[in-house]
């Protein structure tokens, strides 16, 4: 049998003349490309987190409509498109102009229209105001090459999202990048199609607010799936790819795409919609045969965990929203909830809908990301984490074989050592902290969880058992058992199908570690599983 052969994976890559001539693996989104540019509409917008393949797409339609048919060979557009008219393109990637001042991002915006003015073969007339150089470079174009133009903006917004939330300076950059755009409507009858992208909507900064016939296509379900990669297209266009993978792990195919799907998919930014993988962190694993944070570790923006604190968003808080359309796409600059930004930046995605009471469900969609953000989270508990890396492999080996009491004792003697932040004498910070550590164990974890009688402090569920801990501070363990005996806690876990085991911690608040715990095996067990 021919062992199967490593393909070249796109990891990184947002060149599509690349990708095509050098024989990476590219996943076939071309009939979306058909699909946009022969709209009724032809002024449209999208929104997606970073690094979902924005950047791709908009350099395919720069290739399309450039007319270089011969990229497109054995792709779904080849069959659909007939003409293959080359139109002048103006591409615009706003990604660079991040931490600008008013003078350094007026530079920048000079600095790519003369990028276009030079590709097109223009003299620039106008030098001094962005917004007039654009309107003379598309009406020079469409006089040049007696053609209508077509404008394509990247990441329209990187400008601003870093000052966000900043009074003074947002809105003077804000009225920048407003004047920037304003000719995209005044030079209509010029333009043969205008795309932008970006991470948040573009109603949100009120600078296409005279755009008003632009489409929204984020939440379309006709286009739910334009970037990342759904399973589908795994199982047809990369089952090769996928067997390779599977060699590499030392498992079975199928082995490998679960664990493929339990780290990188679960994404929806519709409904209706398939399960979307994300593209970056998906290819890079297939590169690199092997399963990491790819995503959430080549960069989480700073201002998003400054937000969490801001809004005083505990961490098992984050996920778990239900509201409406409107609730989580807000505008960012008069939110006064975490949810928008948690959803545009990808954290949070759509979970579920009812169409009766119109209400999304949104959570974090899958292991990469949440193990990302306890990790992250947790700079706000212990002020050196980096020990806590040990102790979370350790504990996880101990609890996998059912050994509690050396897991606690592993927890004991790290936290011991480790100086704390302020505000750490109530009770809830220990919770919140047993929360993140027992989230990076991997396993099933909940706080707060309602029952009859109360609610338990954590209810963390692995393989093999289903564990009920209760904490104290400043008091001891064997109170916190009494608890759980005296609210009849286990009653409410009776039809898990697991062993039940409770346990009892105390926390004090001056050694800063806990200090006594008691665990016990509950009697009964059921058969029936509903959790």
């Amino acid at each position: 049998m021919k062992p199967l052969e490593r393909r070249k994976y796109p990891y990184g890559i947002q060149v599509f003349s690349i990708i095509r001539r050098e024989n990476y693996m590219y996943v076939d989104k071309t009939e979306y490309v058909y699909r946009m540019t022969h709209s009724d509409n032809k002024y449209m917008f999208l929104n997606r987190p970073r690094r979902f393949g924005k950047s791709l797409l908009t350099d395919t339609l720069q290739c399309y409509f450039e007319g270089r048919k011969e990229l497109f060979e054995g792709l779904a557009i080849e069959k659909l498109e007939t003409e293959w008219t080359a139109y002048p393109v103006l591409h615009f990637d706003m990604s660079l102009g991040k931490h600008l001042d008013k003078d350094a991002l007026i530079r920048y915006l000079h600095h790519l229209l003369q990028i276009n003015e030079e590709s097109l073969g223009i003299n620039p007339q106008n030098t001094t105001d962005p917004n007039i150089r654009l309107t003379d470079l598309i009406m020079n174009a469409y006089a040049k090459y007696n053609c209508e133009v077509v404008v394509l903006i990247d990441e329209y917004d990187a400008p601003l999202l870093d000052v966000m939330h900043e009074e003074e300076d947002l809105p003077v950059l804000h009225n920048v990048m407003r004047n920037f755009y304003s000719p995209l409507k005044a030079c209509g009858k010029y333009l043969r199609y205008v795309f932008l992208t970006g991470i948040t909507k573009f109603s949100q900064l009120s600078i296409f607010s005279e755009l008003n016939n632009i489409e929204n296509i984020s939440m379309d379900a006709n286009y739910a799936a334009i970037c990342g990669i759904t399973e589908e297209e795994m199982r047809t266009q990369m089952d090769a790819d996928i067997a390779l993978f599977a060699d590499r792990l030392e498992t079975t195919k199928e082995d490998a795409l679960q664990q493929l799907k339990s780290y990188y998919d679960g994404y929806h930014f519709a409904w209706p919609s398939p399960d979307i993988y994300n593209p970056f962190s998906l290819m890079a694993a297939l590169s690199k045969g092997k399963i990491e944070s790819f995503w959430f570790g080549s960069g989480t923006p700073t201002y998003l965990i400054e937000m969490l604190n801001k809004y005083k968003v505990i961490p098992q808080e984050i996920g778990g929203r239900k509201c409406e359309a409107a609730d989580f796409d807000a505008p960012t600059e008069r939110m006064t909830d975490i949810t928008p930004l948690f959803y545009q930046s990808g954290y949070l995605t759509i979970k579920n809908y009812s169409a009766f009471s119109g209400l999304y469900q949104l959570d974090i969609p899958n292991k990469e990301v949440r193990i990302g953000l306890m990790k992250s989270l947790l700079i706000n508990y212990v002020q050196r984490p980096a020990q806590l890396n040990t102790l979370v492999g350790e504990m996880a080996e101990c609890i996998h074989f059912d050994d509690m009491d050396g897991a606690l004792r592993l927890m004991q003697t790290v936290l011991s050592t480790v100086p704390y932040c302020e505000n750490t004498r109530y009770e809830g910070h220990y919770q919140q902290m047993i929360y993140l550590i027992f989230t990076l164990l991997g396993n099933f974890t909940d706080v707060e969880v309602r029952t009859p009688q109360g609610r338990v402090d954590v209810v963390m569920r692995t393989h093999s058992t289903l564990y009920i801990i209760e904490l104290k501070l400043n008091k001891n363990a064997d109170e916190a058992i009494r608890q759980i005996d005296l609210k009849q806690y286990p009653e409410r876990f009776a039809l898990c199908g697991l062993p039940i085991v409770k346990v009892g911690i105390n926390f004090d608040s001056e050694k800063h570690t806990l200090t006594d715990w008691e665990i016990r095996k509950e009697s009964f067990t059921s058969k029936t599983s509903t959790i």
